[in-house]
């Protein structure tokens, strides 16, 4: 979509059954609310005078204008028209000034508005990735007027943060980020930003959740404000009530793109790594576990004997990965990383990506019943990784749509010649093929097809049909409700998929 087509620097998507809008952010502070001797620890109240803190911190706060030069094709050519007439001049004036330019490209300029706010007195100013985009001019407004012209240190759309860079001829008013992990719901924000191209706006409010997850990307893991949030607002800080940054402001919730009291802010915890990486490399360094996972479901954990949902299940290792060499295998699930508890799939990669390239963690998973560690020494994710990971999630996300498949409704036959050529089952691929499944059947509606492979049930290797059949006995006898199976597509990538065994 170009730039123009968008308005304010803003972005939109829907969530929720509204529109999630990615906006120029605008902030809220709370005050602590006054507590009573002896009683118990409450949450920050709504603030209801924040003046001097406005004072302390408004200075830092800019206004972002982005402008892209883009080469636009003509949409209609000129008419052909007879020459050598006393009318060549009239009608070559008249279809130019209504567009016609015989299809010659023209530059067409799209401009968009948001916030930002500096770090460092040299010039330093941070905003998010999509109120630059791909702009090739860049000008910060500041409160006093001044405007200056601003060069891109680095951006990360995965986190939607960029890193600019200004000359001033005197040192720059900045904030300092603060502790986002400490803030709790019901503790007082405010947010400064420019909302709809109107300058300077302050808006009040409290964090109205932790940890939110809308999907716009890998690393998700948004506070939420009700503060007043809104187009042009995207980039600004989101402060706590000591004045630092525990946030910066960038989506909404919204059925016409306007706050209904639904914000979300990028915790500083979030930024503050990919800031720096950005400062230093111009560029992200991320970690890279080389793995691929789905979520863990009640099914597969009742399989996996794991006792309750918990997290993140490898369904496949990268040959060429740091997740081959430590032991790591598909089937185990991670329940710990670096010491820190994996609660569900989407705490790993957040996780994985904080940490620095090349440093030694220790991995706790889960095989078999057994718990494991392994020790692994990070790559980084590179371009082609990055590229390699997002496919994968891509291919995860339609298995996790078939995952919990049931065993019933499908014709099992032996891979041969015949087999291969027909499902084009790739050489390397063993198991049992899904040869057939009945319609309305539970395997069908879980999403298993004619050409699947089982490679596994329950983790023990399969060959020919009867030992399908026999296990799936095994585990009905043991009194077991679902069988897990490993299933791979004639590509040879694979899932995992439980099965009812009811």
């Amino acid at each position: 979509m170009r730039c123009d087509q968008l308005k304010a620097t803003t972005r939109s998507r829907r969530f929720m059954g509204a529109a999630l809008v990615l906006s120029v952010a605008a902030m809220t502070i709370g005050a602590p609310g006054p507590l009573a001797p002896a009683a118990p620890a409450f949450a920050q109240a709504r603030p209801t005078n924040l003046a001097d803190l406005v004072d302390s911190v408004a200075e830092a706060v800019v206004n972002i204008s982005a402008t892209q030069t883009v080469e636009e094709k003509g949409a209609e050519a000129t008419p052909d028209l007879p020459k050598g007439t006393p009318f060549d001049d009239m009608f070559e004036q008249f279809f130019k000034n209504h567009g016609f330019n015989n299809g010659a490209p023209h530059p067409r300029k799209t401009s968009s508005l948001g916030s930002g706010f500096v770090i460092d007195p040299s010039g330093v100013v941070i905003t998010n990735n999509h109120v630059i985009g791909d702009a090739n001019d860049i000008v910060v407004i500041f409160t006093d007027g001044r405007k200056l012209k601003a060069t891109i240190v680095g951006k990360d759309p995965k986190v939607d943060v960029a890193v600019l860079k200004v000359e001033s001829d005197k040192p720059l008013k900045t904030v300092k980020f603060g502790d986002s992990d400490k803030m709790r719901v019901g503790d007082g924000v405010m947010a400064v930003g420019n909302p709809f191209g109107l300058g300077e706006t302050v808006t009040a409010g409290i964090v109205s959740a932790r940890n939110r997850n809308i999907d716009s990307g890998p690393y998700d893991d948004f506070l939420q404000t009700d503060a007043s949030i809104n187009k042009g607002n995207s980039g600004g800080p989101l402060f706590n009530m000591q004045g630092e940054v525990i946030g910066i402001n960038t989506a909404i919730l919204s059925p016409s793109g306007g706050s209904i009291g639904i914000g979300f802010a990028t915790p500083a915890a979030s930024v503050i790594p990919v800031i720096d990486q950005l400062e230093k490399y111009g560029e992200t360094r991320r970690g890279w576990l080389g793995v691929r996972i789905q979520p863990v479901d009640e099914a597969i954990a009742e399989g996996l004997g794991l006792g309750s949902a918990r997290g993140a299940l490898i369904a496949g290792v990268d040959e060429h990965g740091p997740g081959k060499p430590a032991g790591l295998m598909a089937g185990d699930v991670i329940v710990k990383f670096d010491g820190k508890e994996v609660k569900e799939s989407r705490d790993l990669p957040r996780m994985v990506a904080a940490m620095p390239v090349g440093k030694e963690v220790e991995v706790v998973v889960v095989r078999k019943g057994q718990e494991l560690t392994k020790t692994v020494t990070l790559g980084r994710l590179e371009d082609g990784e990055k590229a390699m990971a997002q496919a994968a999630d891509e291919a995860n996300g339609a298995a996790d749509s078939r995952a919990s498949a049931s065993a019933l409704g499908m014709e099992l036959t032996a891979i041969d010649d015949e087999a291969r050529k027909t499902f084009k089952i790739k050489e390397g691929v063993k198991g049992v093929v899904v040869s057939a499944v009945e319609p309305n059947s539970p395997a069908a509606e879980k999403g298993l097809r004619a050409g699947d492979v089982i490679e596994e049930v329950n983790q023990q290797a399969v060959e020919k049909p009867a030992d399908v059949s026999k296990s799936i006995d095994a585990l009905k006898k043991a009194g077991k409700k679902s069988a897990l199976l490993l299933v791979s597509n004639g590509a040879g990538d694979v899932r995992f998929v439980a099965l009812a065994l009811n």
